[in-house]
């Protein structure tokens, strides 16, 4: 297989991404300059174009302390700058999880910091990102390397508290961290919650997002990194030490935050054995050091249940040292390239994948909608050239009877507009009904139930059970969603079904709605809901925090999935039956030519050769029009032209 540093193959998606924005806006012109526009097609279109704009491929680092994972990001996305970009020294380093990306609407480039005093508040972190006075703002100066990595620092800063603030924080469990308080009583904690780091690096403005968690204590501490950031990355990199092997905290970490998120990203998780340089040794042969190096893989496999194949061993520090010193020996020794070839032709070419089928699905469907519109003309012109030419030489009466059939199917059509418009009706109707369900005015409801229930209980098990309550509900919801649904799908089949038996549509299909996605992200939220109310850290804790932090992590998730999926639902209510209409008002256009063109002979038999002359030159302009939209789809569904080099390479 070629070898393609992760890098190459994230620019060659970049200008895939480009050239997939240019076939959508030279599809709206195309649109534009046929007359075929509607103003959904034109919003629905700008969604698109903006979402692929704004697309980002997400890649997550998890790992416990002193795993070498900020390194290895070091190494990967930054090794070019020649020198350690973010702090990665022995012991601790990341003390708050950072995100790492470019700012495409400001285009500035600066390091925002969110004070670790902001838990106290009701406002989590993604509502923090509204509010830019909750960040204190560094600006970067991108020309310096050593000044962005001076000021990359302040993300390790620690702050030393009271045990009593640090419990208020969330931060202090008094069963396990009693070896973290200081002889004076006190605790170092991190000085702030949130990073943001938004610098004008090439893979960054081609959409790369890097998460860069710190360790168990933290992913326990915010449940929005384990709720919506982690389930939203491309890929996970979950890293360990080989000179530590897997430790008890490895393993929770595994099982609760990496393992846990399911087959939804299972094909982006990749298990990194890093250190691997502190097995070489100088006194035994490569193979033997190979064989030490595999029997580890073999026991991180074995232990996470996973095949060996699944566990790169690398070493980081020595990669980035030999990309430094352009040391190709000790960089092919350290393996990395191992890593960034899963990176760039596996992960990379499934974010493609997903990102494709989710355009294609769409705009797809829009453009064959428009072929088959273009064919439908095409194929009227032609049986009207057909027509005209049987004419000549034909008396009156043959004229009068095609017009009377012409009338008869414009009868037809009125008929078949007064059926669409009660159909509609109908379809409308059960979308209501959906859409109640989905409403965030009920949900709200519950959740200041919810709340008042939590308040005035006494007890723990009392808070448990309103969690327990609340979801019970929420799990209604989703089950009345997806019966509904189902039945307004099955009412928009039938609807095209009939219309397509009247009008020959060719089979188009509808798009239907589904709720498998909302479904999924409801589940992966009870297990986290099921797992806090179980804690036995929720028992020792203040009762008013428990509130406050089941309210900002799961229940601000959950009203976030219904907002997401109303949103949805309300996009394709307004699309769903727009091709039956954009097909009617055609067919009426094509009756309305004909009859028009049938008078104008019946009147005068000179206009039948003019009227065939037109009607060869329409056919001529379809068939341009035909061939564009032939060329566009070929356009728009072809691949990624480096990942077909892979495949071609490996076949």
């Amino acid at each position: 297989m070629t070898q393609h540093h992760f890098s190459d193959q994230m620019q060659a998606f970049g200008q895939w991404k480009h050239d997939l924005i240019d076939s959508i806006q030279t599809y709206q012109a195309w649109l534009e300059k046929n007359h075929l526009i509607q103003p959904e097609t034109e919003l629905r279109l700008f969604e698109m174009v903006d979402a692929l704009r704004t697309d980002q491929m997400s890649i997550a680092f998890v790992a416990e302390f002193a795993r070498g994972k900020t390194e290895l990001i070091n190494t990967i996305f930054f090794s070019d700058y020649g020198m350690r970009l973010l702090p990665s020294e022995p012991g601790r380093t990341t003390m708050c999880p950072t995100e790492l990306f470019f700012d495409k609407k400001t285009k500035k480039n600066y390091l925002k910091l969110l004070p670790i005093e902001t838990r106290l508040s009701d406002a989590g972190i993604q509502e923090h990102k509204k509010h830019a006075s909750s960040w204190r703002t560094i600006i970067l100066d991108t020309h310096s390397p050593e000044s962005m990595a001076e000021a990359f620092k302040e993300v390790v800063r620690t702050k030393r508290v009271s045990l009593e603030d640090a419990l208020r924080l969330g931060l202090y469990d008094p069963k396990q961290d009693a070896d973290r308080v200081n002889p004076d009583g006190y605790i170092d904690i991190p000085r702030w919650r949130h990073a943001l780091i938004s610098f004008a690096h090439p893979l960054l403005q081609e959409g790369l997002t890097i998460l860069d968690t710190p360790g168990l204590n933290a992913l326990g501490a915010e449940p929005e990194l384990t709720l919506s950031m982690l389930p939203n990355a491309q890929a996970i990199v979950f890293v360990l030490s080989a000179d530590t092997g897997i430790s008890k905290s490895d393993l929770d970490m595994w099982k609760h935050h990496v393992s846990a998120l399911g087959s939804d990203s299972e094909h982006g998780r990749i298990v990194v054995l890093n250190k691997v340089d502190t097995l070489w040794d100088d006194l035994k042969s490569d193979d033997a050091i190979k064989k030490i190096i595999n029997d580890q893989c073999q026991a991180v496999a074995n232990q996470l249940s996973l095949n060996e194949n699944n566990v790169v061993p690398v070493s980081a520090q020595k990669a980035l040292l030999a990309r430094v010193r352009k040391d190709k020996a000790l960089e092919t020794r350290s393996n990395i390239k191992a890593l960034e070839d899963i990176l760039g032709e596996d992960i990379l070419p499934k974010k493609q994948y997903i990102l494709r089928q989710n355009i294609l699905a769409e705009i797809g469907a829009m453009i064959d909608e428009s072929r088959k519109l273009v064919m439908s003309r095409l194929n009227s012109v032609n049986k009207q050239i057909k027509e005209l030419q049987g004419l000549s030489g034909k008396n009156e009466d043959v004229i009068q009877h095609l017009l009377q059939k012409t009338r008869d199917d414009k009868a037809l059509y009125q008929k078949s507009l007064k059926s669409l418009k009660l159909n509609r009706k109908l379809f409308l109707y059960e979308y209501k009904q959906l859409s109640t369900i989905l409403s965030l005015g009920e949900l709200d409801k519950l959740m200041a139930d919810t709340r008042k229930q939590m308040a005035g209980t006494w007890t723990t098990k009392g808070l448990r059970d309103s969690m327990q309550n609340f979801f019970g509900i929420i799990n209604n919801s989703i089950e009345k969603a997806a019966k509904q649904s189902h039945k307004t799908n099955i009412l928009l089949q039938t609807i095209f079904r009939k219309f397509d038996e009247d009008h020959n549509l060719g089979g188009t299909l509808p798009k239907v709605f589904l709720v498998n996605k909302f479904r999924r992200e409801i589940d992966r939220i009870n297990l986290e809901a099921e797992a806090f109310r179980k804690s036995p850290v929720t028992a020792m804790t203040e009762q008013s925090f428990v509130i406050k932090k089941f309210f900002i992590s799961l229940v601000s998730s959950v009203r976030n999935s219904f907002y997401v999926t109303s949103l949805d639902a309300k996009r394709w209510q307004k699309t769903a039956m727009s091709p039956l209409f954009s097909r009617l008002k055609e067919l009426k256009y094509q009756i309305d030519k004909r009859i028009d063109s049938l008078k104008k002979i019946s009147e005068s038999r000179e206009s039948l050769q003019q009227r065939i002359n037109e009607l060869e030159i329409s056919a001529e302009k379809l068939n341009s029009q035909l061939a564009d939209i032939n060329t566009l789809i070929e356009t728009i569904n072809r691949p990624l032209e480096s990942f077909l080099e892979n495949e071609k390479t490996a076949a």
